[in-house]
Parts: structure tokens; sequence; C-alpha cells
């Protein structure tokens, strides 16, 4: 038996708090667990108080004869802890604290909170809040409210997690509106023991859940959130999750030296987590149902085989009987990362056979105002037999002559017979009511906007390419990890925090990566020297702590080809210098063997206290942040997270010999990725980095380390 059963479907329930007040939280919880129709025993306790709605009263939990599974806690923080002493006396096995003026006011709440938590875990209880709603599970074999929210909600297959009570009220009122069912439906407050990890787990396990809902604000677990939730979504009976997210805006990134500081948020490290893991990320609520009635899509077939509709494509078949929303449909559909499927003549000539001459046989279908149902099946049915269509828009308008229930008939008969998901955009509210009923009911998912239901197969498909990615054979490298915490400890010891490329090189030299010859000229003449033993041509940059993007203060000069030319730039990169930053200190000018042409590509880390290292990979130069075309992923990542981080940027394609630019060596960024989530993994002293511009060569000629900086930190560890 999983611990928090005892949560949701307990056997019988202590509410420590209840009150004789209606209006008052311990009243209405109480109210609403008995008037929810509760399938265990209920046991108000309130010393001060016979009876509470009737249901005799007890002064203590330790008072009431019969065992208790669920203790709820509606007492302020002082009473709270002895109430938790009680119960954990009793016997309880789960505990939920709807109470607030805990860790969200610290002090002595914070305290109580943390001496409350550590009681529990002593006495193996699993606890829920504080400061929340409560918890709902409408199935029927439970049948609990409690919570302080008096809509009971329908019951379904999707579980619904919020760390915002307030929010929950709204979103039951709004499933209300929509016919919305639940599996179970909790708000986990402070999260103090049990959070959103513990129930994706348990909701995973759970035969009457489909898909899983999340208003997340934070987490407070990385790298096991990942792991955990990589398998729920992809592994052993795969469930889709789908999170909505508060606080979407960039104003997170915080000021930083690097590229990558600077464009890396903590909204970058949340897109980096829902990516590994394969959480389907939503804008809205609206949305976030939108989404979940899709992902809920399951039919019976005449077999009797339950089969979630997920497409294995993303060629989509528009029916329609307007021409507008088709456009739209189609507009949409194009702007969600899928394409109109292009019929077979087998299926244009079935279209016609079926159709009148004023009907469009083609993508999108115009089976024309005046369709009635059969219509619309003999349509619906031959594009969806098509072995080039992975799926189906059905848009209805109502007309003078359209019978919406039938149509809804129609879809549902052809839905059964094909494992190809069909979603329905029924526009207009009275007056196809009895259809959008009817596929509801059913537990087909019908939208009122046709944009709607292209976001959500969208939605759909990329859930689909999730489960169906490749997985390549992961990369072997030994990497010289003594060598590199030498060159860190004496940086360290020396007092540099900021480094370039003199002790940078080195270093991405003991994880692989190639370097150029570099090395640091005092004067002019020094200067000149270096450049001709490394053989011309030679690039010449500006050495400052205090100048750290070099071409802002003119400080690097490429393709110099002679010994003039060395010392006319050593001069010019050194008054540039000072114009730029009178009081910057000026250790010298690099003078480094000018590497073969390729694309710029950035390489970065940021590192975030409770996730860890962010690598960030992109097109890089002076551009980066001017196009900000970047990619990002917590470390550690294999092989196969950093081949999907490279090639989800908006200008892969030019890696791949677009309009006649030679094919990129693509593989070498995913080794270099992966040698770089090592070295900032194995060496935690490492805060920022930029290796920026990383120069790609073509296909089999590798890549070349430009320029790179680095921060670093004593480790704590």
């Amino acid at each position: 038996m999983d611990r928090l059963d005892a949560i949701f479907s307990p056997q019988s329930i202590a509410v420590i708090g209840a009150s004789t007040a209606p209006g008052k939280v311990g009243h209405d919880i109480f109210a609403n667990i008995l008037k929810g129709n509760y399938k265990g025993t209920l046991f108000p306790v309130n010393p001060g108080a016979k009876s509470i709605l009737s249901v005799k009263a007890y002064p203590s939990i330790g008072d009431i004869p019969d065992p208790v599974d669920l203790g709820i806690i509606i007492l302020p923080p002082h009473l709270a802890f002895k109430a938790v002493e009680d119960a954990i006396e009793k016997g309880v096995k789960g505990i939920v604290i709807v109470s607030a003026g805990f860790r969200e006011v610290g002090g002595e709440g914070l305290d109580i909170e943390n001496r409350i938590v550590s009681l529990c875990k002593e006495a193996d209880v699993r606890v829920i809040g504080p400061n929340c709603l409560g918890v709902i599970n409408p199935l029927p074999s439970v049948s609990m409210n409690a919570s302080f929210s008096a809509r009971m909600p329908a019951s379904g297959n999707i579980s619904f997690i919020s760390q915002s009570g307030a929010l929950c009220t709204a979103v039951l009122d709004f499933a209300a509106d929509r016919d919305f069912g639940f599996s179970k439906f909790i708000s986990i407050g402070n999260k103090a023991d049990v959070d959103e990890l513990d129930l994706l787990r348990y909701f995973h396990r759970d035969r009457n859940t489909a898909v899983i809902l999340i208003y997340l604000e934070e987490l407070r677990r990385g790298p096991e959130f990942i792991e955990t939730v990589n398998e729920i979504t992809s592994g052993h009976r795969p469930t889709p999750v789908l999170v909505i997210k508060s606080g979407r805006t960039s104003a997170g990134a915080r000021a930083a030296a690097s590229h990558t500081g600077a464009l890396a948020g903590t909204e970058a490290v949340y897109d980096a987590i829902f990516q590994q893991s394969g959480i389907i990320r939503v804008e809205s609520i609206n949305e976030l149902f939108d989404f979940a009635s899709a992902f809920a899509y399951k039919s019976t077939s005449a077999t009797g085989k339950v089969r979630r509709k997920i497409p294995h494509g993303n060629r989509v078949a528009i029916v329609t009987n307007a021409g507008g929303p088709g456009i739209v449909a189609t507009d949409m559909t194009v702007s969600s990362g899928l394409s109109l499927a292009k019929f077979s003549e087998e299926t244009v000539e079935s279209l016609a056979s079926h159709l009148p001459a004023t009907a469009n046989l083609h993508n999108p279908v115009d089976v024309i105002g005046d369709a009635a149902q059969d219509r619309y099946e003999n349509a619906l049915g031959a594009v969806i037999r098509d072995e080039g269509v992975d799926g189906a828009l059905v848009i209805l308008t109502p007309q003078s002559m359209t019978n919406a229930l039938g149509t809804a008939e129609a879809i549902v008969r052809i839905a059964m017979s094909s494992h190809k998901p069909i979603l329905c955009c029924f526009m207009g509210i009275i007056d196809v009511s009895a259809g959008v009923k009817y596929l509801q009911e059913r537990g087909y998912p019908v939208f009122r906007f046709p944009e709607d239901a292209a976001k959500a197969f969208g939605a759909l498909y990329r859930y689909s390419r999730w489960m169906n990615r490749q997985h390549l054979a992961q990369f072997t490298f030994e990497h010289d990890k003594e060598g590199a915490d030498q060159i860190i400890r004496n940086c360290l010891a020396e007092g540099k925090t900021q480094i370039g490329e003199l002790e940078g090189n080195e270093l991405l030299r003991c994880y692989g990566f190639n370097v150029l010859p570099t090395r640091l000229a005092k004067t002019r003449d020094e200067a000149a020297d270096i450049a001709e033993d490394m053989d011309f041509p030679v690039v010449m940059k500006i050495v400052s702590p205090q100048i750290l993007h070099k071409s802002d203060a003119g400080g690097v000069v490429v393709g110099l080809e002679n010994r003039e030319d060395v010392k006319n730039a050593f001069e010019n990169i050194i008054e540039g210098a000072k114009k730029f930053d009178p009081d910057a200190v000026i250790d010298g000018v690099l003078v480094q063997k000018m590497a073969p042409p390729g694309d710029e590509v950035i390489l970065g880390v940021n590192r975030y206290p409770v996730f860890g290292p962010l690598l960030m990979f992109g097109f890089g130069g002076v551009f980066v942040e001017v196009f900000q075309d970047v990619a990002f992923r917590l470390a550690p990542i294999g092989r196969n997270d950093a081949r999907r981080m490279i090639r989800s940027i908006k200008g892969y394609k030019l890696f791949t010999g677009f309009r006649g630019r030679p094919v990129a060596d693509t593989e070498i960024l995913e080794k270099l990725m992966k040698s770089l989530s090592d070295m900032v993994i194995n060496h935690p002293e490492i805060q920022e980095m930029d290796i920026n511009p990383l120069l790609v060569h073509e296909k089999g000629k590798g890549a070349t380390v430009a320029d790179c900086r680095m921060i670093l930190k004593a480790s704590d560890v």
C-alpha cells in the first residue's frame, strides 16, 4: 500500500479544528466532506462543540474510538504542532494541514513547520501543506471533497496538482463549465513534505489517472526531477504531464559577466527541465484544459481494446463546412509544427464520389455549408483511411440544415475504428450543444475554435515525437580530470576568479577541445617574435580583467600577416583599451594562431544553486545576444540530449548544407557539448563559462576554440 493512499483514499477522516460557524474554513471543509457523500467515516474534532452538522464531535483525536487514516488540521501553527503529535499517537497514516502562518511568514512559523515535518518523517507519516486548499478525490468509490472549495468536480481520468490554493477554486469553476472530470485534485501549498515529484510518482502508478496537470510556481529539485519525470512520460505505461508555470517573463535573467549568464534567466532553467523530462508546457489555463482533453482522448474499439490517440506524424487532414474556419485552422496547423496532408489519388476519387461538385476535394476538404452528417461521415472516413494522413480536424459551423448531433454520432463511428486522433471544433454554443455534449460524454475532445483544436493537435504531435525519439549509443570519453583540477587550484590560489584563454584553453584541452597555440606578449617586439614562431596569420586580443567583451574595446585584430602589422596592432589594441577604460589593468596582448574558417557557435554554462549547471548552445560571435538563437539543458546530459539541443535552434539548417554551404561537423558539437557537461559536473568551481566563438568546420574536420572566458569560485564541497 502506498503511503499517499491514506491521503487520497482514506477509510476514515478526522477534521481537527472543525467549526460550528458557517463561513469558517473549519466548518466549510467539514461540510464539503459531508455533503460530498464521502464513502468513509467522518469525525469532527472540536473540544468546544458537542456536534457539528449533527455529527458527534470529539474533544481530541485521541478520544475517537475508531481508527483514523487521515487527519485534516485547521489550526494556527502553535496549536497545529500539538494536533500533529496527537494524530501521530492516534496512528494516522496521513496529514493535511490547511491553515497558513508557517514557512510563508518565516520566523516561528517556519520553525514550527520544520518541527512538524521532522516529527512526521520519524513516524513515517506523509504531510500535505501547510497553507493549502486541501485534497479532492471525486471517484465514486471515494467521493471525498476535503477542501474549502464548495464545488465537487466530476469524476474523470485527469489529476491536477497546484501550488496555489486560490487558483484551484477558479480551475474547479472553469472545469465545471466545460464538464471536465478529475481523478485526483490537490493543492500542495508550502510543500513541507509531499511535493510535485512525490505526487507525479503516485499519479503515474494510479490506474485512474491518464493525464497529469500541474500549476507550478517553483521547484526545489532539479536533476532528480528530470530523471523521474522522464521515466513517467516515456517509460513503462507513459503518462503525459502538462505544466503551466507562473512567471514566464525573462526578468529573472540576472546581470552576469558571460553571454550565457545574461541570456539564462530562471525561465531558461525551467524550459530545460521541461524539455529534458518530456513535459508539455502550456501558456494559459484555457490551453491547459484544451490540451488535457486531447491527451486524455482514448476510445474503445469494436473489440474492446482501449487506445490512446497519439499521432505517428504531423500530417493533418481538415474537414470543414465553411471556408473561413478551414483557413484559420490551416494557418494555425502550420504554425503549430504540423503540415497539411497531401491526399492520395484514391482518396481524392473517394471524396469526389461522395461530395457535390462545388466541394473542395483537396486539403482542407470543404463539404459545403449544406452538409448533413452523411457527407461529413463519408469525407472523414475517406481522409482518415489515407496512409498519408496522421489525424484529422473536423470543423462544424451551425447552418440551418446542420445536424450537430448526427454529425457527432458519425464522427464517433469513424473514430472508433481508427487509431488516428480526430479532434473536433463545433463552433457556437446553443445550436451545436447537443453534438458537443454527445462527444464530451464519450471522451472525445471538442473545441470552440479551430485554432484551439490545431494547437492541441500540435501538442499531441510534440508528445508523439518525444515518445518515438531515437536513442543513439552514448559517447565514452577519458578526460584529464586531474590536470583540470590542478589548473583550477592554481588559478584560485593566485586569486584568479576570472580567467581567459591562457588558462582557459589548457582547461578545455583536458576535456578534448581543440585549442589554438596562444601566448601572452608584454611588448610589441615580443608580440612580433611570438607571431613569427607560430607562422602567420595570427590573431591578437587584449588581456584585461576589466575588459570582458574584447571587441567592444577594439581589442581584437584578426588576419595579421607580418611582423610590422603585429607591432602596429599591438599599439592600437593597447591604446584602444586605455580609451575604453582608463582604469583597466592591462596584462598584455594575446597572440594566437588564426583558426581555419568555420561557423561561429557559442557553448556556455551558468550555475544555479538548486538546479546546478545550465548549459547553453547557439549561434555565437558578436550576434549571440542580437539573435538569441540558443537552447538550454541542465547538466548532466548525454549524447541524445546534446543532439536534440543542437538541432532545436532555429538556425540549425545552416549546418546542413543550406544553399551550397558546406555541411558542418555537427557530430563534434555533440561530443563537445557532452564534454562540457562532464567538465562542469566534475568541477563545481566553474560558475560561468563562454566558449565564444567555437568555429565549427566542415564535416569530418572538427571544431576549434577561438575564444573563451570562465568565472571560478572556490567550491563548498
